[in-house]
């Protein structure tokens, strides 16, 4: 405007107009320039708009470690936090983390000596120390929440021994333990931001020493921020927003849309089949991975007449797995026939080399020795958590099974109830055979055996009276099982070891107070923008890897 108002008064020659007409252009696009470099670059040359939003159904209840005991919890604190041990990337191998090396461990497999990392600090700036470590795990003890059994079960005691080192006292010797120390809410906390104290918890809060910082908590989302005083290799993204999504379909729509860069648990079959789709052509990721999840069915030994052996083989011998597989979870899960699953090197498929699937032969069998018969039918009252739209199939195809093969000599009934109801009921022995699930707190074959088959007192006639089966609705009890535990948290020989769970898995196999079902498959979806999206195979979902191009 100025340049038009002169030349309306003066004669300009051409060449100065050129002139100036390219210094303003320059201008303008230094400052183009400097605008686009201030939207995606920061003084280090990195860019600022890498932070990667993952959407989820799981539902958080807290991120405090010592109360913390659900999936989306623990995926969360493996972030958030470190702990004394981990697993090396793309492995189950055990390393050090917050510790330096693996433990010094006593003749009589008691103590425990591991020394621990220098120079690390918390996300409050305090200095990370044996103390500091001692405090954390005394607290996950001593506060009394969900898991707090996990270690108080296990240690006699814990003591800062050193600046850097710590010590552990165990009640027994238990072979597994370093890889307890692996579990989420072992991780280290800061003591100024924490206290001890029965029920004492930050549910909302989260102030340890891993790569991301927790810099918000909301009811439908979460902010993680990169702590950049981590003492080991950072994030390669410069954070991670977590939206907590109301209902699968809910995320399934949100990440076909773009909204989301990745869809993390849970969606249902067909919406997985739907992406896995998409994936195919090419418009998103579809990154799959074998689960330790696996899915049973828990039978009451106490409840007539699931007292009878018999009985009990009938059921395991009805179930047919890969027709659950194929009609109900869309074979985006495997057969299972062993409570510990494939992943795990020890396992043995003993409900297959037993009992097979479907076989009704078999089953009519027992039910006849039993004292069954179409005209004295036995019936199977089933329940599940009425939430759980993938069990009430199960149940149905089960009860749908039963009616068209075993000709009148079993019968199933379905019955639901909400989950709270469900978990506070089953250890009181209400329900006959319950549809559930577990996955384990650590990546141990011990963690799928020692929660389901040990008790403490009870006898082979009356069953378990208090201990792990009895928390778990069987109420199961063997000498020689509890014997075989005890043999097998005491042995650091991995083959003989192998042997002992071998000999536990027959004896599952013949007595049944568990059948197992199937276990998941975890299927992650990322857009294509999305590069380091790993799925370890001991179940962690590492954030730090995810970058967005």
């Amino acid at each position: 405007m100025i340049i038009n108002k002169q030349q309306s008064r003066i004669s300009i020659k051409p060449s100065v107009i050129k002139a100036i007409a390219l210094f303003f252009l320059c201008c303008l696009l230094t400052a183009s320039c400097g605008q686009g470099s201030r939207r995606s670059v920061n003084a280090s040359g990195e860019n600022t708009n890498n932070r990667v939003t993952i959407g989820t159904t799981l539902k958080l209840r807290t991120i405090d470690p010592a109360d913390a005991y659900e999936t989306i919890s623990g995926q969360l604190l493996r972030n958030l936090g470190d702990t004394l041990y981990t697993y090396e990337s793309g492995t189950t191998k055990l390393i050090p983390d917050l510790a330096t090396a693996m433990p010094t461990v006593s003749k009589d497999g008691l103590t425990y000596t591991i020394p621990l990392r220098q120079g690390v600090i918390f996300h409050d700036d305090t200095p990370f120390n044996a103390a500091a470590m001692e405090f954390s795990l005394q607290r996950f003890i001593k506060n009394g929440g969900s898991p707090a059994l996990l270690l108080s079960d296990a240690v006699e005691s814990v003591k800062a021994t050193g600046e850097y080192e710590l010590t552990f006292q165990l009640k027994k010797p238990f072979a597994a333990f370093p890889s307890l120390l692996t579990f989420s809410g072992m991780c280290a906390v800061s003591p100024k931001a924490y206290e001890i104290g029965q029920g004492k918890f930050k549910p909302d809060t989260f102030v340890g020493t891993g790569r991301y910082k927790l810099a918000k908590y909301g009811s439908d989302s979460l902010k993680f921020d990169v702590f950049d005083k981590y003492w080991g290799e950072k994030p390669v993204n410069q954070g991670i927003d977590i939206l907590l999504l109301s209902s699968s379909s809910n995320l399934f729509n949100t990440f076909q849309t773009g909204a989301i860069d990745v869809a993390y648990l849970s969606l249902d079959a067909d919406q997985v089949r739907s992406l896995d789709g998409g994936a195919k052509k090419g418009k998103w990721q579809e990154i799959a991975g074998e689960s330790s999840t696996v899915n049973y069915m828990t039978l009451n030994i106490k409840s007539k007449p699931l007292d009878k052996l018999e009985v009990r083989q009938a059921i395991a011998a009805v179930m047919d797995r890969p027709l659950i597989n194929d009609r109900v979870l869309q074979r985006q899960a495997q057969p299972l026939y062993s409570l510990i699953p494939t992943t795990l090197d020890v396992q043995k498929p003993v409900f297959k080399e037993l009992y097979g699937d479907a076989n009704t032969a078999k089953a009519k069998e027992l039910l006849t020795k039993a004292g069954y018969s179409a005209t004295n039918p036995f019936v199977l009252p089933i329940w599940y958590a009425s939430a759980s739209r993938k069990r009430a199939l199960v149940a149905s195809t089960i009860e749908a099974q039963t009616k068209l093969k075993m000709d009148g000599i079993m019968q199933v009934e379905i019955n639901s109830v909400e989950s709270p109801t469900l978990f506070q009921n089953i250890e009181k022995g209400i329900y006959p055979a319950v549809l559930v699930d577990w996955s384990a707190d650590f990546f141990d074959a011990d963690n799928y055996i020692q929660p389901f088959l040990d008790c403490a007192t009870g006898s082979e006639a009356g069953g378990c009276s208090k201990g792990a089966s009895q928390s778990q609705g069987s109420f199961y009890y063997s000498d020689r099982v509890n014997q075989l535990i005890d043999k097998q948290r005491k042995e650091t020989n991995p083959q003989t070891r192998k042997a002992i769970f071998a000999e536990i898995q027959d004896i599952l196999g013949q007595d049944v107070p568990f059948i197992p079902l199937w276990q998941d498959k975890d299927y992650t979806f990322a857009q294509n923008t999305i590069t380091g999206v790993r799925l370890e195979p001991t179940q962690s979902f590492p954030f730090w890897f995810l970058k967005k191009q």
